[in-house]
């Protein structure tokens, strides 16, 4: 579909706004932010100092009179203020014509209330909107990775977030079965955090969580079993500590959250229609979100499930990619917008 003059000049965005990170798509361009959600503000004027990845890096490094926040939590706004403000500088540094105003979709978990809708409409409203629309995340995964969710076929996507893991079976242009848990990256973290802790007496960051997961993180045992050294501060001297732990320990660490994904996924396919499950058998399971990362997760969905699972291109802008095709050809894909009830 061609674009006019006039919504050329519109900048309409598409935004993937995850607990983790921040995907904007414009119309016309393509991917043109990916930064982590968090914010960083002067305690004692509320004005924002850093956004995204500047504010990342003053996670814990903070004296008193700056605060680091994640607006965001298990998939959703947590704190509206500062979530319409990080949105609002994500628009203006995409937007080239600030005298009209986009046209934005968000993607949000399939499980959202009827207030949070209204918190996210709200946010990206006052914004700078001219209208919002809201897109249920796993179909919005569907779209990315190009399954045929408008045609009679059932199609499968289990989309592992920073807050929340989507999972949903698909057909004729709407979600058959969905289960959405609260379970992803995050979880995942703490869990990390919580066994270094309670097994070494080491106090860890969320970053040094997050880079021990992403470096020897796994769902299943590794062909080679990795070590890495863990730095935080010793719980009993007080002082700083590095501790030598292994990739065996960590995927300890990680079991009770992965199984938990592992049975949401069951659940979802016990609970589908038997001609859907048939296509599902032979279409199999697509992994999408940067959580479907984690080393050998769809190799552990393959034993649990005995269906084939494959990891999405991409996986960490599927959803940002398919809100941005609904972007693209809105008359065509609109009818899988959420309503606004």
């Amino acid at each position: 579909m061609k674009n006019s003059p006039m919504s050329i000049l519109q900048n309409d965005i598409a935004i993937d706004l995850g607990t983790a990170n921040t995907l904007v798509y414009v119309k016309g361009q393509g991917i043109v932010i990916s930064e982590p959600s968090v914010v960083a503000i002067d305690r004692r004027d509320k004005k924002d100092i850093a956004i995204g990845r500047q504010a990342r890096a003053m996670m814990g490094k903070t004296h008193g009179d700056i605060e680091v926040i994640r607006p965001m939590r298990d998939g959703v706004i947590d704190d509206d203020e500062i979530a319409e403000l990080m949105i609002r500088r994500f628009i203006r540094r995409v937007q080239k014509n600030r005298l009209m105003r986009p046209r934005i979709i968000v993607c949000v978990p399939s499980g959202v209330t009827k207030s949070e809708k209204r918190v996210i409409r709200d946010s990206a409203e006052y914004a700078g909107a001219r209208e919002v629309h809201l897109i249920a995340e796993p179909m919005a995964a569907a779209l990315g990775v190009n399954l045929p969710v408008k045609e009679p076929v059932g199609s499968m996507i289990v989309d592992v977030g920073g807050g929340t893991t989507e999972i949903a079976i698909m057909s004729l242009g709407g979600i058959v079965t969905n289960h959405s848990i609260r379970i992803g990256g995050d979880e995942m973290d703490e869990a990390i955090a919580m066994y270094i802790r309670r097994n070494y007496n080491l106090l860890i960051g969320e970053r040094m969580a997050e880079w021990i997961k992403c470096t020897v993180g796994s769902a299943m045992a590794l062909p080679e079993e990795i070590t890495l050294t863990a730095k935080g501060r010793d719980l009993v001297t007080g002082m700083p500590k590095a501790v030598e732990i292994g990739s065996e320990e960590i995927r300890e660490a990680l079991s009770e959250p992965v199984s938990q994904i592992v049975a949401a996924v069951r659940e979802a396919l016990e609970k589908s229609p038997p001609e859907l499950s048939a296509d599902i058998r032979d279409r199999g399971i697509i992994l999408a979100g940067g959580g479907a990362l984690l080393r050998r997760l769809d190799q552990r969905l393959r034993d649990e499930t005995n269906l084939p699972a494959n990891l999405a291109e991409d996986p960490a802008t599927c959803v940002v990619r398919g809100t941005g095709k609904v972007l693209d050809d809105f008359e065509l894909y609109k009818d899988l917008l959420l309503t606004n009830n």
